[in-house]
């Protein structure tokens, strides 16, 4: 009797064991056929092939726990698509998304993971739990009967036919299908090969970039002695500027400051740091990206090239990215974080902390100087990015990445804000002090969304962009003696602030001209330091590096009225 309840109990339990894992599997299928855009037949296909194929793979063996740990590699994906679903509600896992799980440090991880708890438990009970169960089963010897494995089996056969039907017509019937875009996790499979073909062509970079040569010299006279501080933000996005008409007093040392230029109509061709850093850096945009990163150096190698002394100083740690390779074209080369003693001491480490070795190679007396300054800017956890002390907006607290959450997240927000503006105006006033002819220009790479409208988006990076994650804060700064040395630079900058701006293409050639670094790789048109100034058609370059019009990179309805409202073509 008890042979046959333990056969009855360890029967049921390996049934339920199968059916949980199928569920786990399929559950990012089913949610995606509600988020993408797919027609009913296509929405079928994406549910029901998968289904049989989990199906059939879960019944070629009656000992469950050992077919159920064969799912692990699905369980996987399904878990990464449904973390990534929560976040941005639709579309599959970005080849992005697998790049920035090589290129993100695990600082950045920790902090995102820490605030979502309730994703978190969910696929430790969605995923974990059956996992475990299959390897208990696999000690135990859990088997299905025979009769139910058939029986599922024919099942899996059912789906399969229904699922390859759908399969077919979904090719037919009107409507683009593409299973390499469109069937999950066949498009997820596609995506990490797409990204290990990219980490590859990043692992030979040094190879293939190493003839690469600017052929750059400088226009401006010996006699000038010249420092140039480009600095490159992180995850700022316009709204949140007070320079920019936001309501709350977020940038007050820069209102009205001379010989201060700002770009209110600015907007990142990406979404992602490890794609919109190397553009700011290099002559590339989304136009020309594509392969021609990994053949091409950043404006620092043209700064050497026409005799300045240049450093590269990091408030962000090393990625193994490009962000690396060209801040190791400087012929000083910082990561102030490689030294991780200060946050295991508690201190953060603040943008603020770049300001002494910008003071330092000041003090060196150098007469042509680039400094680069690479900020941590206002990257989650924000009440992470500034001192207590400078915390001007509460209550900052709690900091939980949740919509309930949204005025707090907004105040922190707005405080990491607040410490870009007192870093940009602190590097200004050194600037203007040391009596140089002088320049300052500041981007970030890309914006934020802080569940600021009905979708209830947060963060940035998604598969499909958003508004407030491109629209980015952006200005140009010249010293008193820069403009009495170069007197037109000023107003090309003035008359071009109300313009439109591709960021990603307008920091590289508008540093070169204010620097008067002559290359032919200059576009002056690209420029707003130059009269010859015409904004380009708005573009975005998309997961797989195509370029695209707005209305192509998935933009949605409140991101086109957001668009319209300061007059952007799409």
């Amino acid at each position: 009797m008890k042979l046959f309840n333990y056969r009855i109990n360890t029967s049921l339990s390996s049934a339920i064991l199968l059916f949980w894992v199928i569920t786990a599997c399929i559950i990012p299928n089913i949610w995606l056929s509600f988020s993408e855009p797919l027609t009913p037949v296509q929405a079928l296909a994406n549910t029901i092939l998968p289904l049989g194929f989990y199906l059939w793979l879960m019944t070629r063996s009656t000992h469950i726990g050992r077919t159920s740990l064969w799912m692990i590699f699905f369980m996987f994906f399904a878990a990464f698509q449904l973390v990534l679903l929560h976040m941005y509600g639709r579309s599959v896992i970005a080849v992005d998304m697998f790049l920035n799980l090589v290129t993100t440090n695990p600082g950045e991880v920790a902090e995102l993971l820490g605030n979502m708890t309730m994703i978190i438990l969910a696929v430790i009970v969605i995923y974990l739990v059956p996992i475990i169960t299959a390897i208990v089963a696999t000690v135990r010897r859990w088997r299905l009967t025979e009769t139910f494995r058939i029986r599922t089996a024919r099942a899996s056969y059912c789906c399969l036919g229904l699922g390859l039907c759908a399969f077919i017509l979904s090719f037919i019937l009107p409507g683009r299908y593409n299973p390499l875009t469109d069937l999950f996790p066949a498009n997820a499979l596609a995506n990490v090969a797409i990204a290990a073909d990219r980490t590859a062509k990043m692992t030979d970079y040094m190879e293939t970039s190493g003839d690469f040569s600017f052929n750059a010299a400088t226009t401006h006279p010996d006699s000038i002695a010249e420092i140039y501080v480009a600095v490159i933000g992180e995850t700022s996005r316009s709204e949140n500027w007070q320079l920019f008409g936001y309501d709350k007093p977020t940038t007050p040392e820069l209102m009205g400051r001379s010989g201060l230029a700002a770009f209110p109509r600015a907007f990142s061709q990406s979404n992602t740091t490890h794609k919109s850093v190397p553009m700011l850096m290099s002559h590339l945009d989304a136009t020309s990206f594509g392969d021609s990163i990994y053949h091409v150096k950043s404006f620092i190698t043209a700064f050497n090239e026409a005799g300045f002394r240049t450093a590269f100083i990091s408030n962000q740690k090393r990625n193994h990215s490009f962000i690396d390779f060209f801040g190791e074209e400087a012929d000083t080369c910082i990561f102030i974080r490689d030294d991780d003693s200060d946050s295991q001491n508690g201190n953060p480490g603040y943008d603020t902390d770049l300001l002494p070795y910008l003071d330092r190679l000041i003090g060196e007396g150098h007469r042509k100087l680039l400094v680069v300054m690479h900020t941590y800017g206002s990257h989650f956890n924000y009440y992470d990015r500034y001192p207590r002390s400078m915390a001007r907006f509460m209550p900052d607290g709690p900091t939980e990445a949740s919509e309930s959450h949204r005025p707090e997240l907004l105040n922190a927000y707005d405080n990491s804000v607040a410490l870009t503006s007192s870093l940009l105006a602190s590097i200004m006033d050194r600037l203007e002090a040391s009596g140089t002819s002088s320049g300052l220009i500041y981007t970030s790479d890309h914006g934020e969304d802080i569940y600021d409208d009905e979708r209830r988006l947060f963060l940035h990076a998604s598969p499909c962009p958003s508004f407030y994650q491109i629209h980015v804060p952006m200005l140009v700064w010249t010293s008193g003696a820069y403009r009495t040395a170069f007197p037109a630079v000023q107003p090309a900058l003035e008359a071009n602030s109300k313009k439109f701006v591709a960021s990603s293409a307008a920091y590289f050639h508008t540093l070169m001209e204010v620097a008067g670094i002559a290359t032919p790789r200059l576009d002056s048109s690209a420029s707003l330091a130059s009269p010859a100034y015409v904004p380009q058609e708005p573009r975005y370059l998309n997961d797989h590096n195509q370029c695209v019009s707005l209305s192509e990179a998935g933009f949605l309805k409140p991101d086109f009225i957001l668009f319209d409202s300061i007059n952007i073509n799409k």
